[in-house]
Formats: structure tokens, sequence, C-alpha cells
């Protein structure tokens, strides 16, 4: 059978093409209009803002075929964004309208302390039967959104809903046509099952029996568990992972060799990794456009691992040597386009953040922005660099200080902790505080919050530095740097309120185990998704 995929340009789209491959099945793109309707089965994986994939199905003629797909019920799989554009409209795009399938609109998760966008693992709960969840187990599965279907909205289309701060709709269903929040081709092995039954199953959905026998126990998202692949060239040009002491990765003059990235990164999954990400550390020297390894990477990579993929380094405007321009934008997207799911900005959203505290005005053309606006602010993940800087009183400086509990070298009881650039190797006069704001207010969607005093010591994490940027910011922040020990994972989520933790070293050192990490974890009662 082949199936047919509705790709209009934006995401990681790479990835549904590849778990339909994986499971046995070829594919074939939507061309024009006509095939929207004499496909077989079809997909549609919505990717990025509600506004830009509306203003996409309009411009490509597909809005009226689809529409008609629906109605006379041929087989029709929607995911993420893809499920909200079913609806009338959304809070995120006022005034564009969707293809009022469904009447209401999609709200912005808010309240409550949340971190939003949602990222993470999450359950779901059933509201009536369907093929597609015929083997389905309760597992975790992947989202990663900041809009929801309100629950008040609920109607014999419902199929399944979730808890995050709110019930939310995760599922609708009617006969042939389903769509999901939740991301099944980022889901692991239980979303490749979702998604096979899909390809293979031909029954309609049959309603469940009487609503008292949902389960009604709510839905909690896990912390993440990330393994980190810090990527670059060795001197003899070969593609390495490596890891820095405090970002010095050279040892008796030769860069530490700790592994091919794609044969690790393909181990991490396998061992229950909830991400993976890559740090192309030399980035900032190199244009990415040229990188044409480490695009083989993301390609090679996304192939045979279904869960999320970030990658860093060098996302920035540049000019080539024969006097090309390229945006950020253009170099996002050859990263999607190669299998990335979320991209990592770190020197240059220091720089971009420098110019906003200066002005104050967005202007639309940093990194941060261009990108979030089309792929969506969970697309966007700032990697931020910073070190301590200690000081003897609260008035010797400007920056946002905390009394820190490790003193200074001359006894100091007041560190801030500047912002770097060109990997650690240069400070600027950004501290963490200011930099995480701007980036948030720009657009972003997430933190990876690394910490140069921290790297390499297998100390733990800082979590004086964690619990700093947790408060100033109402994203989701990724610890990293210092783990050295599945305790020091159960001390990070106990002592701050990190959405997720990043470990590099102690994984590829098989120092500790993936699954043990998470065994511990859950020992303390705190939610993860299973490595099994």
């Amino acid at each position: 059978m082949k199936i047919t995929l509705l790709d209009y340009g934006a995401g990681n789209v790479r990835s549904v093409r590849n778990a339909i491959k994986k499971l046995g099945m070829s594919v074939v793109d939507v061309r024009r209009p006509e095939d929207i309707l004499s496909a077989e089965k079809l997909i549609f994986p919505g990717v990025g803002s509600f506004g830009l994939v509306m203003d996409r199905l309009r411009e490509s003629g597909y809005i009226e075929p689809l529409q008609r797909r629906i109605k006379e019920n041929k087989h029709f799989l929607g995911i993420c964004v893809a499920l909200q554009a079913l609806y009338e409209g959304s809070e995120e795009s006022p005034g564009v309208a969707g293809l009022g399938i469904l009447p209401g609109k999609v709200v912005r998760f808010s309240g409550g302390g949340l971190s939003v966008p949602q990222i993470g693992w999450n359950g779901v709960r059933q509201h009536k039967e369907s093929p597609l969840f015929a083997d389905y187990n309760g597992e975790k599965l992947y989202f990663v959104h900041s809009y929801h279907v309100p629950i008040e909205l609920k109607n014999d289309w419902t199929l399944t809903s979730t808890d995050y701060g709110v019930e939310f709709i995760s599922a609708v269903a009617h006969k042939n046509v389903t769509a999901m929040q939740f991301h099944p081709e980022k889901s692991g092995e239980v979303g490749l099952r979702i998604l096979n039954n899909y390809l293979t199953k031909r029954e309609s959905v049959e309603i469940r029996g009487p609503v008292d026998s949902i389960d009604l126990s709510p839905t909690r998202i896990t912390k993440r568990i990330i393994a980190c692949l810090d990527v670059r060239s060795n001197d003899n040009g070969d593609l390495v992972v490596t890891k820095g002491d405090q970002y010095d990765v050279r040892n008796g003059g030769d860069v530490r060799n700790l592994g091919k990235p794609v044969e690790l990164a393909k181990r991490y999954y396998e061992e229950g990794a909830d991400e993976i990400t890559f740090l192309n550390i030399t980035g900032f020297r190199d244009f990415p456009m040229q990188d044409q390894p480490m695009l083989d990477v993301l390609e090679r990579t996304s192939e045979n691992v279904f869960v999320p993929l970030t990658i860093g380094g060098g996302i920035r405007d540049f000019t080539d040597s024969e006097g090309h321009y390229y945006t950020s934008l253009d170099v996002a997207s050859a990263y999607f386009r190669a299998g990335a799911d979320k991209i990592s900005i770190g020197s240059d959203a220091v720089y971009v953040v420098e110019q906003y505290l200066k002005t104050g005005i967005k202007t639309g053309n940093s990194s941060i922005e261009q990108i979030s606006t089309v792929y969506g602010a969970q697309a966007v993940v700032i990697s931020v660099d910073p070190r301590r800087v200690y000081v003897k009183s609260a008035e010797d400086s400007s920056h946002a200080l905390i009394k820190t509990i490790h003193l200074g070298p001359e006894g100091e009881e007041y560190c801030w902790y500047q912002c770097t650039v060109k990997g650690g190797r240069e400070g600027r006069d950004v501290d963490v505080v200011q930099l995480v704001k701007g980036c948030e207010a720009l657009g972003a969607g997430e933190i990876l919050l690394n910490c140069i005093d921290k790297d390499g010591t297998n100390s733990g994490f800082d979590f004086e530095l964690i619990n700093q940027v947790k408060s100033a910011v109402s994203i989701p922040v990724i610890a990293s740097s210092g783990a050295g020990s599945a305790q020091h994972f159960c001390d990070v989520f106990s002592k701050t309120n990190t959405d997720a933790a990043l470990a590099a070293g102690i994984f590829h050192r098989n120092e500790v185990a993936i699954a043990d990490v998470k065994k511990s974890v859950a020992k303390i009662g705190v939610e993860v998704r299973s490595s099994e």
C-alpha cells in the first residue's frame, strides 16, 4: 500500500516519512489538490503555528479537498496542529479560520504554574474504542504544543483526553477519520504501533460503552531524561562524539573520541532516552549549510530513532564565500528537512538579546523570531552557557544576584551568572535572567540550561542556577551539566522544578545506564516514562 503524505513544507515531516517506511509501507506526496481526494490513506502531519498551517493549505488549494475528504469519510490521520485545524479557529491566530469540521476554538494553556508549551510524555484517557488503540496499554505518548482543544468541546468525536493543568481533548475520531494532538512518529514503539494500526486496519471506530467505564484517574506528564551528544570533527576530520571538562574537549592534545554519533543515538533510543540532542560544538566557526556530515547525521539517525531530535550549532544569518546570503531560518529549515524536531540556538541568542535589551523592540528579524513564527515556539530551544561571577556584596553588581551557599574563592557570598558565547570562550555583559526572559519574550519555547562551572565535574547539577531560571520564565527548562550518578537526577528533580535533565559523558562512558536513572527517579515518586 502507498500512503499519501500531505507535506506542505514546514517542520520535521521526515520523521513521519521514516516511520511509514520503517513499517514497510511506501510514501507518496500530495502534489495537487486532487491527490487529497484520490489517496487511499492520507496522513496530515500539522507542524508550525495554526495560522501558518491554514495559510499554506489555502495557498495550495487544499482546504476544500480536505473538508470534502473528511465529510466523505475517507481514511484520514491528522497529527498535532492537524487536529486543531479541524476546529473553527485558534487563539494562536485570531481571525484565521480552521477547516470547521468540528465546532469551537482552540485555546492556549495558561495559569497554575504550568510550563508552556507542554513538552514531554503524557498519557491519554480513552473515551471510546478505536482500531488505532487496539493494543494500547496506557503507555506515555509524546506531546509538544502550547494550544489545546478544551474538554468543554467534547462530543461523539472525542476519542481520548489528557490532563495538563486542565483536561483537554487529545484525539478525535469518527469512523475512518482520526486526529491526535500527540506525535505517534515521536512516541517510540507505542507510537509506531498506533501508526501501524492506521496503516493496516480498515475498520471504522466503534463507540465505547457507558461514560462510567472511562478511567477517570488523571494523566501525568513525565520528567524527561535526555541524552546529549557533543559532536565535532577531530584532527583527522572524522565526526565524533566528544565530551569536555569545563568545555575543554582535548585530552593530551587530541579530541576525546567517545563514539560515532549515529550509533550512539540509536543506542540511547533503544535504552529509553526520552529525547536526543546533538550539539555541533564548533558550529559557531562553520556554516551549517555546508556542514554536510552533520546534516547526514540527522538524516541517518531519524531513520531508526523515533523520539524527538534537537540540533544546535551555528544557527545564525550567514554569507558564504561566494556572497550568497542565508537567514537563520534558512539554516533551521535545512536542519528540519534533515530530521530535526527542535533547533537549539546558542551564541546568536545572546547577541539577539543584547540588541533587544538596548531597544526593547521586537524586529521580527532575529533568529528566534523567524524560526518561532514559522515553526512554532516549541521548535526553538535556547542553549545557555553561563558561568559564575562572584561579588562581595549585593551592591557590587546590577545583575541578577543570588546569595549562594557555595562561597567564592575569597569567601564571596553573592554571585551572578554571566552568559557566554563561542563555546564558552567569551563572556558577555548579560546575566542569565536577562537572557532567558528576553528569549521567552522573543518567542523561544524551551531553555537548555548548561553550566560551565559544573561541566565535566560529575558533581551534580547547579540547583541555584536552575531555580533562578525556573522562577524567571514560564517555558520549560532542561537542566544540564554536572550529572555523575543516578542520584544526581533524583536530586535535581526533588530540589528544583526543572522539566527535564540531560547528561552526556556518563552515558557515553557507560558509567550510568539510562534505565537505571529512570528506575532511581521513579523510586522517589517522580513520574518518568518506562524504558522497558
